[in-house]
């Protein structure tokens, strides 16, 4: 069987690196490497170091996955070819490292036997640098792939593969949607590498004018209790209603049952529908919050009953939309907004049969 041995290049100080990987790397014929953008390549190179890079394929692309597809169906072609080859990537192989996952993914579909050697990470110097405890809770995210999603303002983030301004302003821009734009953040850039090492401490909107980004470069965003960033969470609603009818909540909010909280229901979803007439944005922001109160309380309730909680209605929710666009998140194909709504009524009557069905069992 084809194998491809990845070996971790470590942060950047070669005297870092395991015994083992540097005799490896010395020998390793045919070498490939994700990127020739590393001090240790360097390093390696004036010792006679011979490998192949992969910058070019990065050149090809503007889409990073579309990148990565292309370097792991490379170094697949080629171990095939070879036999064995080696691969080495920056800090571990399993640390941030795409195309590693990709690789161990799909190894057994191709045939391909992939072993993993070892490499410090980059993450033992920065957090030693920027004395933070992973344990507190530490979030590491792709910045080629970043998603609002993905957030936590309560943990730590580290942000890597910030190797560019292009990178650094979609990572700026996904941010500022949770954070303010003067947040504090910090660009670390070769940490753990003599003489290279850089922290800048930053307001978040300068993020992408940051001049020296490289394949070395991440960003760190520290955790914050402001209620101006909290406030802006789905679990900090959750958390709100849950204290609202808890023991120690409102009077009023704890008597509250469905049958109670229908009248409301009906006057928020009438005020949102006057404040869409009277196209007023900023009354429409306010009544769309009134109308989801009624729902978080009419869940919070279901769940203090057994029935469902938040959770459950999401759930719901999403299943349906999914199944009911089969044209956006399946492969059926529609021409225009009538054959949309057409397909959405013939699915509702299917729905609603097979719920008839499954009452009368």
């Amino acid at each position: 069987m084809a194998t491809i041995h990845i070996l971790g290049l470590g942060a950047g100080n070669k005297a870092q690196l395991p015994l083992g990987v540097y005799q490896t790397l010395k020998h390793a014929q045919p070498l490939f490497v994700r990127t020739k953008e590393h001090p240790v390549i360097s390093e390696l190179e004036a010792e006679g170091l011979t490998y192949i890079a992969f910058d070019e394929v990065y050149e090809r692309h503007r889409d990073f996955q579309l990148v990565y597809e292309e370097i792991v169906s490379l170094l697949f072609e080629a171990a095939k070819k070879h036999g064995t080859i080696y691969y080495a990537v920056p800090g571990h192989p399993l640390v941030a490292e795409q195309t590693v996952q990709m690789l161990l993914s799909e190894g057994r579909k191709e045939k391909v036997s992939i072993h993993i050697g070892g490499g410090q990470s980059f993450l033992d110097p920065l957090f030693a640098r920027l004395k933070i405890d992973p344990n507190d809770g530490c979030v590491i995210l792709d910045g080629t792939s970043l998603a609002l999603s993905q957030l936590n303002p309560r943990l730590h983030h580290i942000i890597t593969q910030v190797y560019d301004r292009f990178v650094a302003s979609e990572v700026k821009l996904t941010l500022m949607e949770l954070y303010p734009d003067e947040y504090t953040i910090t660009v670390v850039t070769a940490v753990g590498v003599p003489g290279q090492e850089q922290l800048l401490e930053i307001p978040l909107y300068e993020l992408d004018r940051v001049i020296d980004l490289n394949n070395l470069t991440a960003v760190y965003v520290p955790p914050t209790t402001d209620e101006t960033v909290l406030n802006r969470l789905y679990h900090q609603s959750r958390d709100i209603f849950r204290t609202l009818r808890g023991p120690d909540g409102c009077p009023w909010d704890k008597e509250q049952t469905h049958q109670s909280l229908k009248k409301y229901v009906l006057e928020e979803a009438r005020e949102v529908c006057e404040a869409i007439d009277q196209e007023d944005m900023d009354q429409l922001k306010e009544e769309l919050g009134d109308l989801l109160l009624q729902v978080f309380l009419q869940a919070q309730i279901a769940e203090e009953e057994g029935w469902f909680n938040m959770e459950d209605v999401l759930q719901a929710l999403n299943e349906k939309m999914i199944r009911r666009h089969p044209h956006v998140f399946g492969d059926l194909s529609l021409k225009d907004a009538d054959d949309v709504k057409r397909q959405w009524e013939k699915i509702k009557e299917e729905e609603y049969k097979q719920k008839q069905n499954r009452q009368q069992r």
